[in-house]
């Protein structure tokens, strides 16, 4: 999942693709690089961000939606927890809905994805961080919840993939926790979506301070791993780099049947 943020203050390339035509060249070159789907955003979530509202984000994600629905060969998601953005995106091309607060903010995006038909992912996520809690155990509640909500609505289980929201409501240690037990979550029968693309806690493990875009090695390794571990999907900036470095986990961990193109 190649990242497209139409956004003034993402962490990692906040103001970079806010212009159409900056937007639509990101997005061509996410897919020439290898990404199976993009997700477009227009609000950021880093922490500390500023929350925008509906109208404005419509009005920063439309445009591009539109743009590249008609022109990309692979499908979009959209990187919204609102109802009412996801209903607009999905009409305008979107064929995705990417819930960072895993359908529980506005329970009724999961009633909009049924309605289009559209695939949900489903991101654990919290208000505040406590350190004291098993965090797996945290998500296994949170995901019995989610999954509740995307079955009243109408979304089958095929539908539906599970993201463990890497970077939202942990500590530094319950985000290391959360990666080696993916295993837990891959259990529950769902893919698996993991993004640590450029994230604050690849920067604790340097030497130094890093910017966000300086984290690629990290972001690699840490991808790497999830896919060892179960995971089905990662959500990267780097798209090139990651395609290399996962085709070599699939050709040990998932080798093509006898008689099947490599």
């Amino acid at each position: 999942m190649g990242i497209l943020n139409v956004t003034p203050d993402s962490f990692s390339d906040g103001g970079r693709f806010e212009e159409a035509g900056a937007a639509r060249a990101q997005a061509e070159a996410l897919v020439a690089e290898g990404a199976a789907l993009v997700d477009i955003g227009g609000e950021s979530t880093r922490p500390g961000h500023v929350p925008v509202g509906a109208e404005e984000e419509q009005a920063r994600i439309l445009p591009v939606i539109r743009d590249l629905a008609a022109r990309l060969p692979v499908p979009i998601s959209v990187d919204t927890y609102k109802a009412s953005t996801a209903r607009v995106a999905l009409e305008a091309g979107a064929r995705i809905v990417n819930d960072v607060w895993g359908l529980q903010r506005e329970p009724d995006i999961a009633t909009v994805a049924a309605a289009h038909g559209a695939p949900v992912m489903v991101m654990h996520n919290r208000e505040t961080i406590d350190p004291s809690i098993d965090i797996v155990d945290d998500m296994l509640r949170f995901f019995e919840v989610s999954l509740g909500i995307a079955r009243r609505a109408g979304i089958g289980d095929r539908e539906i993939v599970l993201d463990p929201g890497i970077g939202f409501g942990k500590s530094w240690e319950q985000h290391l926790d959360a990666l080696r037990r993916l295993p837990e979550i891959r259990a529950l029968g769902f893919p698996v979506l993991v993004g640590v693309s450029r994230k604050s806690l690849l920067g604790r493990l340097h030497d130094s301070d890093t910017r966000p875009v300086d984290r690629l090695y990290g972001s690699i390794a840490s991808h790497v791993l999830s896919a060892t571990l179960g995971a089905d999907i990662v959500r990267v900036h780097d798209v090139r780099a990651h395609v290399d470095a996962l085709r070599i986990v699939d050709a040990v961990m998932r080798p093509a049947t006898e008689g099947s193109e490599p």
